[in-house]
């Protein structure tokens, strides 16, 4: 079960998901969505079931009751889960059974079924067996349109989660010395995640100097230097079963004219990309508005990723704020915003908030310093 601060999502929020979805598969003529462990289950019934060869699978059709198909040995997990403990019908499977036949017994001859879309390949084409003739479309057309759009619940979630995160940047300027390596203060960081109320190490990308040019570097056994440039971007689950994502760039002593230029330049443009965000904006802008003040500054061509990617129960998520995307933002979507720079065999620097388009404009839930923060050597 998930919990936000003292507070549960109500058993009424997961049936009304789950009516949603039904609702939008009659709309498109989708006989049946098939739901397997991962991020659309634990959104739909409040099961976080673990991802096993065994199939866990929550079956929805348009005019039929939710079930929940599980494997025995994982039956009294899905029993106390808020589907199985406010009485949906939940069906067992031995290990001498077919449980693909199973759920296949149980559908209505659907001509198209939607699949999630973190199904397993070897589930994928299990059931393309059990249900020939049937097309097998995408889940994501119907659940993610609903996950985009958080409640207040979730966005409560998404602040816990931010603030969690931000008080362990508040004490990485603490683990960044002269001598120890990236892999050293990683691991620091990550025990940091955990004690101010993770339950789970996402990543920690601790790049110093030449590697803060790679924005996925994580952590080598390079050893920091004065003058350094680091790139510190963390995040975590919360019990909630949310995320936190926060990038903050520190800087070893003092950093070089050049840096600082380049830095003054991305604060500039990650601001910008903040206040664009409204509802009614298509994505895209939010993607256009910090990369063209990068280019008026003459670094933009070293900005090699989108600016930002919806966050929820996962940590990348519907919206994505890249161009081309001209979905417009409505009220409740969240998603991060965070252009960086990052020059080969030099240095590199992102800035990254999560963001929430409130119904006036943004909502910034990350409240660490954007400035370049200088470490004392």
């Amino acid at each position: 079960m998930f919990y936000c601060g003292n507070v549960q999502e109500s058993f009424q929020t997961y049936l009304d998901r789950m009516l949603r979805v039904r609702e939008g598969l009659e709309s498109r003529s989708i006989g049946a969505a098939l739901i397997t462990p991962g991020p659309d289950l634990a959104y739909l019934t409040g099961y976080e079931a673990v991802p096993l060869e065994r199939l866990t699978c929550l079956v929805l059709q348009p005019h039929f009751e939710p079930i929940l198909v599980v494997p025995l040995l994982e039956e009294a997990a899905a029993r106390v889960s808020p589907f199985g403990a406010h009485g949906l019908p939940i069906i067992t499977w031995s290990e001498v059974d077919d449980p693909f036949s199973i759920v296949a017994s149980h559908l209505n001859g659907p001509s198209v079924v939607a699949v999630d879309d973190h199904m397993w390949a070897s589930k994928v084409l299990s059931f393309r067996s059990v249900l020939r003739g049937a097309d097998q479309v995408l889940a994501g057309t119907v659940i993610s349109p609903l996950r985009m759009r958080k409640s207040d619940y979730e966005i409560d979630c998404l602040r816990e989660a931010a603030a969690a995160i931000d008080r362990v940047h508040a004490l990485v300027p603490a683990m960044l010395r002269i001598g120890r390596t990236e892999r050293e203060v990683g691991q620091e960081i990550a025990r940091a995640i955990i004690s101010e109320g993770h339950i789970r190490v996402d990543f920690t990308i601790v790049a110093s100097g030449p590697n803060g040019a790679s924005p996925h570097h994580e952590v080598s056994d390079r050893v920091l230097t004065a003058g350094d440039p680091i790139v510190v971007d963390i995040g975590g689950t919360m019990p909630s079963g949310y995320r936190s994502d926060c990038t903050r760039t520190y800087v070893l002593g003092s950093a070089s004219p050049e840096y600082r230029e380049h830095y003054d330049a991305l604060l500039e443009a990650q601001i910008a990309g903040v206040n664009s965000v409204r509802p009614g904006v298509p994505c895209e802008e939010i993607d256009r508005v910090p990369r063209a003040l990068l280019d008026a500054h003459g670094i933009g061509k070293y900005f090699i990723h989108r600016t930002g990617h919806g966050i929820g129960l996962e940590t990348h998520e519907d919206p994505y704020m890249v161009e081309g995307n001209d979905m417009v933002l409505e009220a409740g979507m969240a998603f991060s915003v965070e252009p960086g720079f990052y020059i080969p065999n030099q240095f590199g620097a992102r800035i990254e908030d999560i963001v929430v388009c409130g119904t006036d404009g943004p909502i910034v839930l990350n409240h660490q310093p954007r400035e370049l923060i200088q470490v004392e050597v």
